[in-house]
C-alpha cells in the first residue's frame, strides 16, 4: 500500500445501507486467482464449497488431536485439509464455480485452523499464552476496523502483502512445532525453525495490522462523493 491507496480504494465505497462490496474475504486471506475475470455466484451447493465445509468439519478433529498430544494425527488432518484447500480453489476456477460463500469459507477455515493449533499447543504448554493473545488480539482489532469501515459505507480493505506473509509464517510455524513434538529426531531442526516462523509471523501480523489502521483512518476521511458512480468491486 502507498499514499495513493485511498484514491483507488474509493472505487469500492458504497452508500450506507446498500449491499456490501463483493469482495468479502478477510483482510489477510488469499483471494482466488482470477476472480475479477470470472463471475462470482451466490450458489451454495458447489463442489468447492462442499470441500470447504469438509475442511471446516475437520477443525474440531484437529483440535482434539492437538490437545491430546496426538501430533502425528493432527499433522495428518492438516495435510488432508491442505489438499482439500488446494482442490477447492482449483475446482472453483476450473469448473467456474467461484462463489461468495467460498470466498468466506476459505479464510474462515484458515483462521480456525490457526486458532485451533494455537489453543491446543498453548494448552499443552508448548507455546506461551501470550503468543496466543497477541495473534487473537490482532484479529479482534481487524474485526473492529471492519465495523468502522462498514459504518462509513465501505467494504473491506484490499489485501496487503504483509498480511499474506504473516499468515504464511504462521501456517508454517505451527505444523513445524507440532512436528518437533511428535518426532524427537526432528525436534532439533523443526522446533527452532518453527519458533522463528512464529515470532516473525506475530511481528508481521501486527505490522500489517498497523498498516490497516493507517489505511482505515485515511479511507474514512475521503469525501462522501468520492465513491459516487463507481464500481463496488476492488480494482
Amino acid at each position: 500500500m502507498n499514499g495513493s491507496t485511498p484514491t483507488s480504494y474509493a472505487r469500492i465505497r458504497r452508500a450506507p445501507g446498500s449491499l456490501p462490496a463483493r469482495r468479502t474475504e478477510s483482510l489477510d486471506s488469499y483471494p482466488v486467482d482470477g476472480v475479477g475475470a470470472r463471475e462470482v455466484s451466490s450458489r451454495v451447493l458447489t463442489i468447492p464449497n462442499i470441500l470447504s465445509f469438509f475442511r471446516l468439519a475437520l477443525v474440531p478433529v484437529f483440535l482434539a488431536f492437538v490437545i491430546d498430544g496426538q501430533d502425528a494425527f493432527a499433522l495428518l488432518v492438516l495435510v488432508v485439509s491442505s489438499i482439500t484447500d488446494f482442490l477447492d480453489g482449483f475446482l472453483a476456477r476450473r469448473l467456474n464455480q467461484v462463489s461468495r460463500l467460498g470466498q468466506l469459507l476459505d479464510p474462515a477455515a484458515d483462521r480456525l485452523y490457526i486458532f485451533a493449533a494455537l489453543i491446543g499447543l498453548a494448552w499443552r504448554d508448548v507455546i506461551p499464552w501470550w503468543l496466543v493473545t497477541i495473534i487473537v488480539a490482532r484479529d479482534v482489532m481487524l474485526a473492529v476496523l471492519g465495523v468502522i469501515l462498514a459504518n462509513h459505507g465501505f467494504g473491506p480493505l484490499p489485501v496487503h502483502h504483509l498480511g499474506k506473509v504473516a499468515t504464511f509464517c504462521l501456517f508454517w510455524a505451527l505444523p513445524l512445532l507440532m512436528l518437533g513434538e511428535a518426532f524427537d529426531a526432528l525436534a532439533p531442526f523443526s522446533l527452532p525453525l518453527g519458533w522463528a516462523f512464529a515470532l516473525w509471523g506475530a511481528f508481521l501480523y501486527w505490522w500489517a495490522g498497523f498498516v490497516y489502521i493507517g489505511e482505515t483512518a485515511r479511507v474514512i476521511r475521503l469525501p462522501a462523493n468520492d465513491g459516487a458512480g463507481r464500481s463496488d468491486t476492488l480494482e
